[in-house]
């Protein structure tokens, strides 16, 4: 019988690791912009065209590369950054697999120029498919540049499952930012299709930040520092008040290096304890520095993911120095670091923790073998080189203007405090108990309502595929003929949240949040599909300026949005020019409107599963509909009726949510034991 195992060809090995590293443009953007961060630049241009799709240059005035060695690092398992086994304990850079430039290669169509400072010429390179097709001499800048062409242009297969170009462009302003947050003192810019999305002049994390997100974060952050030998902790939290219903804007970087870690973000929901709007996310941007070799970076391809040798202590470190940074402003009991803390190996503390200085008893624990001691340290660290205020960069951005430091905290005594105690453990648990911070359910709005009028008509039934239809279909709570009120019997309000009712077989209650959820979801969708949305043109348009991202989500659903009877018009890179509003929306906040919508939006692609049109509908309707304690007229909940029972799926919202509940005259005889 004949030897069936063989070794693979070396481009196909490289296609099959580009699965791993090189997912979607983003992926190239993320290593490109890494690798020239490793060569010392101090300044970078991203260039993308289609979305990545078509181009991604990336630009740097670093240290060059030599012939040699622009030749080897397409090679796969080549590197600068690593030469031992006891490398992989003391990384500094962002890359030393040594796999990134090759499978990119493998994948695309790459021309590499570059020259080091004390070589009169370049290199240039030529790659197809992992393939050398030309290497030349050439006149460039001291730098590198690396241009990637028509990514997955031999892998069809691959190429036919990106995603639109706003949704993958998305995806590269979210790596371009990342790489930015963590490297504030570094010029960057981004262009795409021509057009310049940034600009970002090298400065302080402060001066980033409002770059970035804008000028009203001044006003929403605070900042937050601690300083131990084992670890510290730098960065900005956002205010409880400003938190969204999305996750988004959280950054962790673990010596600058931008990670994702469930524990962690769930050490800092924990901090922030019951003080946040329900369902909702905080800023934050931390900085977290310690031992290259009490944290694993070698753990997946993409090297976003890591583990701490002591998971128990960052834990309970950083969550502690959050509920700090809120208590110096008065949101939170403080908890100080001055003071010697011995944590169990379940990760509690055992004693010497203070609220303000006043000492807590030590907490019992099964557990005999300790961690070892945090070393003590002043906890009046002043994080004040970013967040004093400074002169206006070349931008005219200014620093944050927080004019609290650390050793201006609060004088209230230890017994104005409240005191620390099992809470505690919420925030120094084992990492086994260390949960992901769950998925949330929509957030109803607190905005004004819609009044209904008994001229409207319902519009046309419509089909769509969703979880509430699948209920219906099973569901026999309500007969057609036992839907309506009985004759000359008049609807009341209860509590100003249900509709009750007299139907012949007994009493319907009817949910008058859900209920116009589920008309207006419907009729949204028709109009989406008719393109028949009506809108009431503004006197005066007004401009929504967006961060890049949400623009971003903006325009991938601009045509869905319009059909429903938005005016608007796109202009530049970050700005709504919103003409008119549909008729089924209330509010005067055009800015308001937008913001909610994209935040549903987002909440909703990340969560489910559902077309466009889908999203839209379910976004508004969450939006737009009616809110528990509204009072209404008798016209009112009439029409409500009427124009809930015309809808193809009565009696439940889009997320599967009861309508209405119909309680039969047997079921109150029972409840007064009269069967």
């Amino acid at each position: 019988m004949q030897d069936v195992i063989r070794l693979l060809p070396e481009s196909l090995a490289n296609q099959i690791a580009a699965g791993e590293v090189v997912q979607r443009p983003a992926s190239v953007v993320k290593e490109l912009v890494e690798n020239a961060i490793d060569a010392g630049s101090d300044s970078i241009v991203l260039k993308v065209k289609d979305a990545g799709k078509t181009l991604i240059q990336v630009i740097d005035n670093g240290c060059g590369m030599s012939e040699t060695d622009v030749r080897m690092s397409f090679e796969r398992h080549a590197t600068s950054k690593i030469h031992t086994t006891s490398d992989l304990f003391n990384i500094n850079t962002f890359g030393f697999r040594g796999e990134a430039l090759a499978s990119i290669a493998a994948v695309a169509q790459v021309i590499v120029k570059t020259r080091r400072e004390e070589d009169e010429l370049g290199t240039l390179v030529d790659i197809e498919g992992s393939e050398v097709k030309n290497q030349e001499p050439t006149q460039t800048p001291k730098g590198t540049s690396f241009s990637v062409k028509n990514l997955f242009f031999n892998v069809p297969a691959r190429r036919k499952f990106l995603k639109s170009n706003p949704v993958e462009l998305k995806h590269i302003i979210d790596e371009f930012q990342r790489v930015a947050l963590a490297n504030p003192e570094i010029s960057m810019t981004m262009i795409s299709d021509d057009k310049e999305l940034y600009n970002l002049r090298g400065g302080n994390i402060a001066k980033r930040i409002v770059s970035m997100f804008g000028k009203s974060y001044q006003e929403q952050l605070y900042p937050c520092h601690e300083d131990l030998d084992v670890i510290k902790v730098k960065g900005y939290i956002g205010k409880p008040e400003n938190a969204k219903k999305t996750r988004g804007e959280q950054f962790f970087f673990v010596n600058g290096r931008y990670i994702k870690h469930s524990a962690l973000n769930h050490a800092i929901m924990t901090a922030y304890d019951s003080i946040l709007p329900e369902n909702t996310f905080p800023f934050y941007l931390l900085f977290i520095e310690c031992d290259p070799a009490d944290v694993d970076v070698n753990v997946h391809p993409t090297k976003t993911e890591v583990k701490f040798a002591d998971e128990r202590t960052t834990y309970a470190i950083v969550s502690a120095a959050v509920k700090q940074a809120l208590a110096s402003y008065g949101i939170t009991p403080s908890i100080d670091f001055g003071i010697d803390v011995n944590f169990a190996k379940d990760g509690t503390p055992t004693s010497g923790i203070t609220s303000k200085g006043s000492m807590i008893p030590p907490m019992e624990s099964d557990l005999t073998s300790n961690i070892p001691d945090l070393p003590s340290t002043n906890s009046d660290n002043n994080f004040t080189s970013e967040s004093n205020n400074v002169s206006s960069g070349s931008n005219g951005v200014d620093d944050f203007a927080i004019n609290v430091s650390f050793d201006q905290r609060d004088n209230t005594s230890s017994d104005d405090y409240v005191k620390v105690s099992s809470r505690l453990n919420s925030w120094n648990q084992p990492s086994d108990d260390m949960p992901d911070f769950t998925p949330w359910s929509p957030i109803e709005e607190t905005s004004s309502a819609n009044n209904f009028s008994s001229e409207e008509t319902p519009e046309e039934p419509i089909t769509y595929s969703s979880r509430a239809n699948d209920l219906e279909q099973s569901d026999n709570v309500q007969k057609e003929v036992d839907r309506f009120p009985s004759d000359n019997v008049i609807p009341i309000q209860l509590h100003h949240k249900y509709i009750m009712y007299q139907v012949k077989s007994g009493v319907m209650l009817m949910d008058q949040e859900a209920a116009h959820e589920r008309i207006l979801y419907e009729k949204f969708l028709s109009q989406m599909e008719n393109s028949s949305g009506v809108s009431q043109q503004l006197l005066f348009p007004k401009k929504v300026v967006l961060n890049l991202s949400d623009f971003a989500i903006f325009t991938e659903y601009s045509q869905e949005i319009a059909a429903l009877g938005f005016g608007f018009e796109l202009e530049g890179n970050d700005t709504v020019v919103i003409k008119g509003i549909p008729t089924l929306i209330q509010g005067n906040d055009e800015q308001e409107i937008i913001e909610e919508l994209i935040e549903q939006l987002k909440h909703n692609k990340e969560e489910l599963r559902i077309s466009a049109n889908e999203n839209i509908a379910r976004s508004l309707a969450k939006r737009a509909c009616i809110k528990s304690g509204q009072p209404l007229e008798l016209q009112e909940m009439k029409s409500m009726i009427e124009q809930l029972f015309s809808c193809t799926s009565p009696n439940y919202t889009p997320e599967g949510k009861k309508t209405v509940v119909l309680m039969d005259t047997a079921q109150i005889e029972g409840l007064f034991n009269l069967r």
